[in-house]
């Protein structure tokens, strides 16, 4: 499943292509599972002739604004992908949903179709985007909340934890391992046996390696942030800015696992932090 670092990746990919151009033309495989909660025919006759406005993500799951009333919302799944590809792209099996523009064509292809379109049409931000938790980089995630959390899942083991989503948006299955390591705390570690010196230094790790995968994977920033006091050559990583060269963001994130931290994220009880 992607984590929050890919999914910015892929909005990237979308929004540096296409936005404040209008869109010409809109093919769907209408009848597909992913068009659930969002009728194609209403979702191709609102954004034809429209312009995207604006891109956001949440957690793992992209917002795009198409005009000043329609929202399609993008869950990639496990096996998702935006591309771009030229204007005269022919949609493929799995191309189940294109924008065309006159220079590119925006393509989210699903394979095994676990992901999810949504579509809103409206003056503010629909209700299933605003009840996504907050961003473990914003404000609003707080020690104090964390800790309320683990109470309330004391008998959880704490990375199971770390991938509820009600609290922890956009965290995987490797970042959660990551994030452990880091602050030197098991995985099956009940939850409500963590003291509050841990759970601090649980949050702090949280937020550390969001920002880490951040500007790694969908190049925030452009570099790594100081404290993680690791030996990465110059010329390979901080001169590589991960820019957009055909690579999938889930093979560079097996790369970033191997050079950040320690060289992995899996959980070895005789491994020593650096």
């Amino acid at each position: 499943m992607p984590e929050l670092a890919e999914v910015e990746f892929y909005r990237q990919r979308w929004h540096q292509a296409a936005c404040h151009r209008p869109v010409i033309a809109v093919h769907t495989h209408d009848g597909n599972k992913l068009f659930r909660h969002a009728p194609a025919d209403k979702l191709r006759q609102a954004i034809t002739g429209q312009r995207m406005k604006s891109s956001f993500t949440s957690a793992k799951q992209m917002l795009f604004r198409f005009g000043t009333d329609c929202w399609l919302g993008i869950h990639l799944g496990m096996s998702g992908e935006l591309r771009v590809e030229a204007a005269h792209h022919q949609p493929a099996r799995h191309d189940h949903l294109t924008l065309r523009t006159r220079f590119h064509t925006l393509v989210f292809s699903d394979p095994r179709m676990f992901g999810k379109i949504e579509f809103h049409q409206g003056k503010q931000a629909p209700g299933w985007w605003t009840r996504i938790a907050p961003a473990i980089l914003s404000q609003e995630f707080t020690i104090e909340q964390v800790a309320a959390f683990l109470l309330r899942r004391a008998r959880a083991p704490i990375k199971a934890v770390l991938l509820m989503q009600e609290r922890f948006p956009g965290i995987g299955n490797w970042m959660a391992d990551e994030i452990l390591w880091r602050a030197g705390i098991h995985p099956r570690r009940l939850a409500g046996s963590l003291e509050a010196g841990e759970i601090r230094t649980l949050w702090r790790e949280c937020r550390t390696v969001c920002r880490m995968a951040l500007r790694t994977i969908a190049g925030q920033g452009g570099h790594l942030p100081p404290d993680l006091n690791v030996n990465i050559p110059d010329t390979w990583l901080f001169n590589h800015r991960w820019q957009d060269n055909g690579c999938c963001p889930r093979t560079r994130c097996r790369l970033v696992r191997e050079i950040i931290a320690g060289r992995t994220t899996c959980w070895a009880p005789d491994r020593q932090k650096p």
